[in-house]
């Protein structure tokens, strides 16, 4: 796990070993424990290594094949570096260190491309071709890692944060409109869009090539994988699916747990880190496992059940951790976030703070941590989304409905007002196809429940899931951590795709026949319908940890904001979000925006998610675009 940085010149001009140094120190946080630079002429790979496999000098970066043909710089974790090793070592190949970054160089010399296909685990790279003058670029599958390109003023620039990319002085910063329309709609950008003009994220599951050979050199992004979610043709019995995914989850687990530094876990209170906490302490005595929870002395409603501390100090006890936690308060996210924002580059989904804290603490006693993400998109966490555009007449309509559940921010009839000062005299700013954008690569025919089902799970994957990854990625990084997820590992992701949907939701027949034009309220009776997500995941789990917890209604990690914004917190959004002066208006209508903000602190409507987002994005103007 590391940070990787680099650039070409696309006019053939040297690059500069000063600008190199510059973008790679702009990500030192990603790797304490040493630095690599690699130039020849217009092309220059940086490096910040954290050490987790084979600590020797052998794990260097920027490495350099024996032919002296392939240089690569990459950050990321391959699970099954080994088994691949044995390949290449019985097609001739020869090693000079015990690290995964080797492998990964000789895989790519021998298969090409085709080697993405076999890896197992998280990954940004960049390859560079000495001999074809040719540079590979590639995402893992799921977009743990991120990496960033930019093409501007006759430069080809990467990183693993746009940190580095600004970092170059020639680099120009500014805004992106359209991306900022996609966050403040989604709470999260779908498209490859950043917030910056020129910087793009390059997809999950994707590889981009630049032939310096060509006239006008041009990068050529190319899939090599997507979901599928599908429901299987000849579908076995339950209990062979059951039997199938335990072990598929437990060989996730123990692949993940090689590393040769202290390893520990995530232990949220809830069943997917749990159970991960519960298979990884049978190889580790003693593991490490991490809290965060949340004074609640000011929280109501539904808040009053986001502290898992109980829980979480009860499974360490039947695991035999050593268990380390800390509780959050009110003043606790406005004192992180002006380096939480740094160190985010921009907002993603849900409200991140408490994560960055989590790291933190995560940080002070091992260098990698096992987390839970992945087992809600993969295996349908989130029925009540699903159910609600399960019953429709066709995809349009589908799309309608699930839009709704997505738009998430600002109402679609106030949208062209809020962003009038940006777009002028526009009747009706347009996100739907961005919406729908998202599924032009999913084939799944749509002639049942469960294709739209698994309509749905592949959206969240794709956007929702991705956006936690990202989020992840950086919150841990800031803190010289490496966060692993092994729900993502590669077969089980492949079971998960084509397990019935059955099977993970067990109320699909009766939510079909809801009628939602039946008078009266229905809200009671819809949500008791639909509190039945992971259900084939709930009983694996329950041999791993106490059923309680295996069966317990869905909580996610989050903090009571929405009280906090209106209780302690309230005199930190006035400030910022209230102030003329803030340079939140000069992009967004002050009057429209302040009404929505006013709604959540006189109580009127839970805005905590667009308050969280418009103070993210105030900080980001103040911290990007000074």
């Amino acid at each position: 796990m590391c940070g990787i940085a680099g650039l070409i010149d696309l006019s053939g001009d040297a690059v500069s070993p000063v600008i190199l140094q510059r973008m790679t120190d702009a990500i030192a946080h990603r790797g304490p424990d040493g630095e690599g630079h690699w130039i020849e002429g217009p092309v220059g790979f940086g490096h910040r290594r954290l050490a987790i496999i084979d600590l020797s000098p052998g794990g260097h970066q920027p490495m350099i094949s024996a032919d002296h043909r392939y240089v690569i710089t990459y950050n990321g974790e391959i699970y099954n570096f080994r088994e691949l090793r044995a390949e290449l070592q019985a097609a001739g190949y020869w090693f000079r260190s015990q690290s995964d970054t080797e492998v990964l160089l000789h895989a790519l010399a021998y298969w090409g491309t085709e080697a993405l296909g076999r890896l197992n685990g998280m990954f940004a790279l960049a390859l560079w071709d000495r001999k074809e003058h040719r540079l590979l670029l590639a995402r893992d599958r799921y977009g743990i890692k991120p990496l960033y390109v930019a093409q501007q003023n006759g430069r080809l620039l990467f990183a693993s944060e746009q940190k580095a990319i600004l970092a170059h002085p020639a680099f120009q910063r500014q805004l992106d409109k359209a991306a900022l329309l996609e966050y403040l709609t989604f709470q999260n950008i779908f498209t490859d869009r950043t917030l910056l003009q020129d910087v793009q994220l390059l997809p999950a599951g994707h590889y981009a090539t630049l032939d310096l050979r060509q006239p006008n050199a041009a990068l050529v992004r190319t899939r090599y994988w997507d979901y599928r979610f599908r429901e299987p043709d000849q579908p076995a019995s339950r209990e062979e699916y059951l039997e199938e995914l335990d072990r598929l989850f437990r060989q996730a687990v123990n692949r993940q747990l090689v590393s040769d530094v202290e390893l520990g876990a995530y232990l949220s209170g809830g069943m997917d880190s749990g159970s991960i906490t519960a298979v990884a302490a049978q190889s580790f005595a003693n593991l490490k496992t991490f809290t965060c929870g949340f004074d609640l002395s000011s929280a109501s409603g539904i808040e009053l059940a986001f502290d898992e501390r109980v829980k979480a100090e009860a499974m360490s006890a039947r695991f035999k951790t050593e268990h380390y936690e800390m509780v959050l308060k009110a003043g606790d996210m406005e004192r992180c976030l002006p380096r939480l924002a740094w160190h985010l580059e921009e907002p993603r989904v849900g409200q991140s703070y408490p994560n960055y804290y989590a790291a933190q603490l995560a940080s002070k006693f091992v260098k990698v941590v096992l987390s839970g993400g992945g087992g809600d998109e993969l295996f349908g966490g989130y029925p009540w989304r699903y159910y609600r555009a399960v019953v429709n007449q066709d995809f349009e309509h589908y799309i309608d409905q699930y839009y709704v559940f997505w738009h998430r921010l600002i109402p679609n009839t106030v949208l062209s007002k809020v962003f009038a000062p940006i777009w002028g005299d526009v009747k009706h700013v347009w996100t739907r196809d961005i919406f729908r954008d998202v599924f032009l690569t999913h084939d799944n025919e749509l002639d049942r429940p469960e294709d739209y089902i698994n309509h749905s799970l592949y959206f969240e994957a794709k956007t929702f899931l991705h956006g936690l990854f990202v989020v992840e990625d950086k919150l841990s990084m800031a803190h010289g951590l490496e966060a692993r997820v092994p729900f993502m590992d590669n077969d089980l992701v492949e079971f998960a795709m084509q397990c019935p949907v059955n099977l993970k939701l067990n109320n699909l027949a009766e939510v079909v026949r809801i009628n939602e034009n039946e008078p009266g309220g229905k809200a009671v009776k819809y949500f008791e319908k639909t509190r039945d997500g992971k259900q084939i995941l709930r009983d694996v789990m329950a041999r791993h940890i106490p059923a309680s917890i295996a069966q317990a209604e869905k909580q996610g990690f989050s903090s009571p904001d929405a009280s906090w914004f209106k209780g302690e917190s309230i005199d930190f959004v006035r400030r910022k979000l209230l102030d003329r002066h803030s340079p939140l208006y000069e992009l967004l209508d002050r009057e429209t925006v302040t009404s929505l903000v006013n709604d959540h602190l006189e109580g009127r409507q839970n805005r905590r998610l667009l308050i969280w987002s418009l103070l993210n994005v105030e900080q980001w103007l103040a911290t990007t675009l000074p």
